[in-house]
C-alpha cells in the first residue's frame, strides 16, 4: 500500500512540473529595438511620395508596401552572414501631411534575422537595431530630391 502511494504521489508531482514548465512561452518583446528618425520637408505630399519612392529605388531597396496615404515598408536584399543565418534590415516610412506645404517622413529601422525553432513556423525575426545611416541617407536623398525640384520650379 505504501509502495502504491508513493507510486502516485510521485506520477502526480511528474506531471505537475511538466503541465507547470510546459513547452510553450509567450513572444519575444521587441518594444524598442527599432531605431526612429523624423524630418521635415518643405514640399507637397503627392511629391514627397514620389522622391521617396524614388530614393527607395534608387537605394536598391525592395518596395514591399507602397501605400499612397503614407506608407512604405521596404528591405534590404537578404544576405548571410558567416554562411549562416539570412539577415536584412526593414524601413518602415510614413508620410503625414503637416500643412497644405510642408510633409513629415518619419523612418523606421529594424534589423531581422531569419530563423526557426521547434514551436514557430519559419519568419523573419526582429532584433536590435544598431546602425541608422541608411535610414539618415535615405531622408538626406529625399529632402535634397525635393529642395532640387523646387528650385527647378521657380
Amino acid at each position: 500500500m505504501t509502495r502504491c502511494k508513493c507510486l502516485i504521489y510521485g506520477l502526480l508531482l511528474v506531471s505537475f512540473i511538466t503541465g507547470s514548465a510546459g513547452c510553450a512561452r509567450a513572444a519575444r518583446d521587441t518594444t524598442g529595438f527599432e531605431m526612429v528618425d523624423s524630418a521635415t520637408i518643405d514640399a507637397p505630399f503627392m511629391d514627397v511620395w514620389q522622391m521617396t519612392k524614388t530614393v527607395l529605388r534608387e537605394k536598391e531597396l525592395q518596395i514591399y508596401t507602397r501605400d499612397k496615404r503614407g506608407v512604405f515598408v521596404a528591405y534590404t536584399p537578404s544576405q548571410k552572414r558567416f554562411f549562416l543565418k539570412p539577415e536584412r534590415t526593414r524601413y518602415t516610412l510614413k508620410l503625414e501631411r503637416i500643412t497644405g506645404d510642408n510633409t513629415k517622413v518619419t523612418i523606421e529601422t529594424i534589423e531581422q534575422v531569419f530563423g526557426v525553432t521547434m514551436l514557430t513556423y519559419p519568419g523573419w525575426h526582429d532584433r536590435k537595431t544598431t546602425d541608422n545611416t541608411m535610414a539618415l541617407a535615405i531622408l538626406d536623398a529625399v529632402k535634397a530630391r525635393c529642395e532640387a525640384r523646387e528650385t527647378e520650379n521657380s
